[in-house]
């Protein structure tokens, strides 16, 4: 059996959980003091995902802040991040406006997080 500790950022309570996994399987957690905390160690342990903030560059070579709008799986962020540096924004661009439809399949778009005229 293997142990994990980790923080919960679930809330700001900050939780110190404690999981033990047995063949990757999420056996026991404990030191959460919601049901959200124990979901959310289970899911870090499991299929960890993440929102990616970045920048996109636009078509007069400045840069505009872009994120997912859905997590997407943590092994996928670095191709993620190769597709956000090849696109290339449109001007004006206003925040919600998708820079990368349903990057890499996952279902998460890339929109932007400012607006730029």
């Amino acid at each position: 059996m293997t142990t994990r500790d980790m923080t919960c950022i679930v809330c700001p309570m900050g939780c110190q959980l404690h999981v033990e996994l047995e063949d990757g399987k999420v056996m026991t957690v404990t030191g959460n003091t919601c049901p959200r905390g124990k979901q959310y160690a289970i899911d870090e342990c499991t299929h960890p995902m993440r929102t990616i903030t970045s920048t996109a560059r636009t078509e007069n070579g400045e840069v505009v802040p872009v994120k997912t709008n859905r997590t997407v799986p943590k092994e996928l962020m670095f191709d993620c991040m190769k597709e956000i540096n090849k696109a290339v924004v449109k001007l004006p661009a206003k925040i919600g406006d998708v820079v990368v439809e349903n990057i890499l399949g996952t279902g998460s778009d890339v929109v932007v997080t400012a607006n730029m005229d």
